[in-house]
């Protein structure tokens, strides 16, 4: 499958601080981070993009990116990696992950525009975009798949819908391809409301009801052991981005 992909969702930037530790602070029982060099790159939705867009992919992403620095240094980023970038106009900052490593550990992590939905405007997206494509969502729980014109949007695509959830985010919407949460989200409870940490459930539902065939809850929960992607149809769709994602902090 060589078609555009869209790919819709969350977007954040991540900054990588990498230095060398040798010593402790004399004032306080943690690591000197010496001579650190700082490294900024797409994070979220937009990082599935760059990865589609590396691997040769024509790819669309669908996304609120906001007027501030970090959004511009993200957008920037995007257009490095040759992804085609639709951004909806929304309110708040830019969310910023900011990771301090040394010897290829993180020793803490900065979080920076906090994890409050924000207000997406969507009333001017074109269904016409997903039509005939493939459409990765890939949920980071800031409120993109709760918008109603986005979830219209994603569900008249023709050309077949991979699921990535979060726990924060909105169920998917009816007859995805292929819904991939991690065991962690697979797990949670059916009696919890959308958008919270629920709808885990209904999403392993919607998954093993899904076209194009079914699964029965054993193989599903061979498939969640195995590190292959689950199916040969999800690595043409989405190629180089079916690792899974680490439970949500």
């Amino acid at each position: 499958m060589t078609g555009r992909l869209i790919v819709v969702g969350d977007s954040l930037l991540d900054r990588d601080i990498e230095g060398s530790v040798e010593r402790l602070c004399p004032d306080a029982p943690v690591p000197v981070v010496e001579e650190p060099d700082a490294r900024a790159r797409a994070g979220g939705a937009a990082l599935a993009a760059t990865i589609a867009a590396r691997a040769g992919r024509p790819v669309t992403l669908v996304t609120p990116i906001a007027r501030d620095a970090a959004g511009g240094e993200l957008r920037s980023l995007l257009d490095e990696a040759g992804v085609d970038v639709v951004g909806l106009p929304s309110e708040g900052p830019t969310a910023e992950k900011v990771r301090i490593r040394a010897d290829g550990r993180t020793l803490l992590r900065l979080d920076r525009g906090g994890r409050a939905r924000t207000a997406i405007d969507a009333s001017s997206l074109d269904p016409g975009l997903f039509a005939s494509h493939t459409v990765l969502v890939s949920d980071y729980g800031r409120g993109i798949t709760a918008v109603s014109d986005v979830r219209a949007a994603v569900a008249s695509s023709r050309g077949g819908v991979v699921w990535d959830p979060h726990p924060r985010g909105a169920e998917p919407v009816p007859r995805c391809a292929l819904v991939t949460p991690n065991r962690t989200e697979a797990a949670l409870p059916a009696n919890a409301g959308a958008g919270s940490h629920g709808a885990g459930r209904r999403m392993a539902s919607r998954s093993r009801s899904a076209r194009p065939g079914r699964c029965s809850r054993r193989r599903s929960a061979r498939r969640w052991r195995s590190p292959r992607p689950a199916s040969p149809a999800a690595t043409r769709a989405v190629p180089a981005i079916a690792s899974r994602r680490p439970p949500p902090a």
